[in-house]
């Protein structure tokens, strides 16, 4: 009876402290609940997933237009696209922003990205609605052309998308738990008499996050180029001002968001709950276009989704650094932001 006392003492004493921990609570019960409505918002659709389907204009595009939407039983988001835009309609079959691209001619051409689901179950979709539309003709009547070309698969894009995120949860990560954990030992206390000032502490934070920039920045861009065979088209130039400046950002972020925190668990459930967001909104494994376009110009402000699109508009395309302006403004934006936040939130004790 005593050894059934104690292992119940045990086990209740284990539950209040679970319950304690608000970081526990946070991954256990709102981060999976979070991601599973960011996810359904993203992805969401009836009982059949409709394929959106791009045609080139041309010769025959409003009759093949005419022809797929008569297809029975099978759901297709058509619509005739510039011959102009063919570029950037084979980058967004790559983001996810549509699924299948149609040129219309002699030999009809079928290009999609086989390597997302969504691309191989639209090339599908198109396929049966080509039949079903021409009962004698031959199930594939197009000439597949699944992109293979670098810079254009799926890959190509998750890469910069990783790049990015690790730049933002290193710099928020390291820089938050460093001021944390300076704050739980009474470091920051025994600063509060020497004449140093707030401004060049925390300062200090943000320029030795760049001592390991470098070798952070390089493994992976070196891994995804000799490995996984990704273009590399960025100038020097404009991927060092990218990165050091996003470096600034989200290493300012990080000390705006644990400034005030005192323990390590607070630092870490703040980090978290400003990082969630950026994690699944920001078009790291998806394009944000996945959702509803009125938020477009919101998602695009978020810090993570401007270097996100900076990063692959300058290392798969080449993009200069004025064609990058808008995405530089936004992240020198949060970064100017954070640090005064960080200046005016921040206390020794």
């Amino acid at each position: 009876m005593a050894n059934h006392s104690a292992l119940f003492e045990l086990v209740r004493v284990r539950v209040l402290l679970f319950l304690r921990e608000p970081e526990a609570l946070f991954w256990v019960f709102i981060f999976p609940v979070l991601m599973a409505a960011a996810l359904g918002f993203a992805f969401q659709g009836g009982e059949a997933p409709t394929a959106r389907v791009r045609v080139l204009d041309g010769d025959g595009a409003s009759a093949l237009v005419e022809r797929l939407s008569g297809a029975p039983g099978v759901p297709l988001e058509l619509e005739i696209a510039p011959v102009a835009e063919e570029p950037e309609l084979r980058r967004a079959i790559t983001s996810g922003r549509i699924d299948v691209l149609l040129l219309p001619g002699d030999d009809l051409e079928l290009v999609f990205d086989g390597q997302r689901p969504e691309g191989a179950a639209a090339r599908t979709a198109v396929e049966l609605a080509l039949a079903r539309t021409a009962p004698g003709a031959p199930l594939a009547e197009a000439t597949l052309a699944p992109m293979q070309e670098r810079g254009s698969r799926y890959v190509d894009f998750l890469l910069p998308g990783l790049l990015g995120l690790n730049l933002m949860s290193t710099g928020m990560w390291v820089i938050g738990f460093a001021v944390a954990d300076l704050r739980q030992r009474k470091v920051l206390k025994r600063l509060l008499v020497t004449p140093m000032r707030r401004s060049s502490f925390l300062l200090s934070f943000l320029l030795a996050r760049l001592v390991f920039l470098v070798m952070e920045v390089a493994a992976l861009v070196l891994f995804g180029a000799l490995v996984l065979d990704v273009p590399f088209r960025a100038g020097y130039v404009e991927f060092l001002v990218l990165t050091l400046l996003a470096a600034f950002t989200f290493a300012g972020l990080g000390l705006a968001v644990t400034s005030r925190a005192q323990t390590l668990q607070g630092a870490s459930g703040l980090l978290n709950f400003a990082m969630l967001p950026m994690w699944l909104l920001s078009g790291v494994f998806f394009s944000y276009e996945r959702f509803p376009e009125f938020l477009h110009p919101f998602l695009k402000l978020i810090p993570l989704s401007a270097l996100n699109d900076a990063l692959r508009a300058t290392m798969l395309e080449g993009a200069s650094l004025t064609t990058l302006l808008p995405e530089l403004a936004i992240l020198a934006a949060w970064a100017a932001a954070a640090f005064v936040v960080a200046l005016t939130c921040f206390r020794w004790r």
